[in-house]
């Protein structure tokens, strides 16, 4: 369940930066006030209208025109690079001792053994064992 949970959150977190990095165009095409096509990344279509109008040139009276185009546009965001010479001494000091503090928590510890290779074991007057009668089973 953890595995699951885990995967889920990073498959969320990678497409929440994706849609944040794309930058995301939506245009749309308005004859007498009605929206008549959205589109995203692409141009919509237009209704006709213009072609129409175009072969009604010649008519003097006719100049303008009912159709219009809004384009809404969003920018990505393009660098990720954190600069770390933005914060101040104590910042940057506060911010390694502590990633480093953090980081340390989840080392396991290595205890090395320590061998008394020059130090002779003392020598027994009597086995304890044997006195007490202490036996391994």
């Amino acid at each position: 369940m953890k595995q699951l949970l885990h995967k889920l959150f990073s498959v969320f977190m990678a497409v929440l930066l994706l849609l944040s990095t794309i930058s995301w165009t939506v245009e749309k095409h308005l004859c007498m006030g009605r929206v008549m096509d959205v589109a995203l990344f692409d141009q919509a279509e237009d209704c006709g209208m213009k072609l129409g109008i175009s072969l009604l040139e010649d008519v003097p009276s006719i100049k303008k025109h009912c159709c219009n185009d809004e384009v809404f546009t969003v920018q990505g965001q393009d660098d990720f690079a954190q600069d770390f010479s933005k914060f101040d001494f104590s910042q940057q000091v506060f911010l390694i001792s502590f990633t480093t503090s953090y980081l340390n928590l989840f080392q396991e510890s290595t205890d090395k053994e320590v061998v008394f290779d020059s130090y002779p074991p003392p020598i027994l007057a009597e086995d304890l064992n044997i006195l007490h009668q202490v036996f391994l089973i």
